[in-house]
């Protein structure tokens, strides 16, 4: 398969799995190993820029009162949630460039699968019977506290394999918040770690001259299909988080990391 036709899976790939508990990175790491695709690391940051941008069309009315009241309480918890993540990186930072060779892979998609199954399986045992409750644009029933769970556990989810969704939905549910909340604070409190990814890549290709070889129209288009499927994963990740089935995504990772291991070693 040529490169081309390989970035535009990739693209359908980023746009399916960046808002499932899945791991996007971890996908995109195996694909690109599999179809050939060098510079997986450049090409995994240009198409979560790509849903990135998915979260900027769904949420758009959240994210223009922010630009509106930039310190809103909503946007201190964002700042909150994004400190420990970005700690966290630069101190992983060492051994996160290994990772996206993937030798990680398949320990990475099984830690992900138990971190599901777990928080199912103590959700479902301590609020069996709790209603859904519909979240306002009035800004996130959160704590701080809740905020800075997930800003660890998407600092814990820098490598391919460990979902960032199903990391920060997980930390944010078992420390007692409410699931759609949850399922949204995620999605956009991703946005600043992608943002400084795409910046932190960009200075390496500028300033310190970073070259490599990938199919221009190949990305730009694997891009526009990321952020198109992406806009209509978010929905279903959202309606799926209200049922609190993560199951079958645990058995899915579980079988893809032992396949995994079988394809990489």
């Amino acid at each position: 398969m040529s490169i081309f036709f390989s970035l535009i899976i990739l693209g359908l790939i980023q746009g399916l799995t960046e808002f499932l508990p899945v791991s996007s990175s971890g996908h995109l790491v195996l694909f690109s190993r599999i179809f050939g695709v060098e510079e997986s690391l450049f090409v995994s940051i240009i198409l979560h820029v790509a849903t990135l941008l998915s979260i900027v069309i769904v949420f758009r009315k959240k994210l223009l009162n922010y630009i509106k009241h930039p310190l809103c309480d909503d946007c201190k918890k964002l700042v909150v949630a994004t400190i420990p993540t970005c700690i966290i990186v630069l101190v992983l930072m060492p051994i996160l460039n290994k990772s996206f060779e993937g030798n990680f892979l398949p320990i990475c998609f099984m830690i992900t699968a138990a971190l599901l199954t777990a928080t199912n399986l103590l959700y479902l045992k301590k609020k069996k019977a709790e209603p859904y409750k519909n979240v306002s644009f009035e800004g996130f029933k959160l704590t701080y506290g809740q905020a800075l769970t997930m800003g660890i556990m998407q600092g814990l989810a820098v490598f391919p394999g460990i979902s960032r969704s199903g990391s920060t939905i997980c930390g944010g549910i078992i420390a007692g918040g409410d699931r759609e909340d949850v399922a949204e604070f995620s999605f956009l409190m991703s946005i600043p770690i992608i943002i400084l990814s795409l910046v932190k890549e960009l200075y390496e290709i500028i300033v310190e001259s970073h070259t490599f070889v990938v199919n221009i129209p190949g990305l730009i288009i694997g891009s526009i299909v990321a952020f198109v499927v992406g806009i209509f994963s978010i929905k279903f990740m959202i309606n799926l988080t209200k049922k609190m089935n993560f199951i079958w995504f645990a058995i899915y990772l579980f079988v893809l990391a032992i396949v995994c291991f079988f394809i990489l070693f």
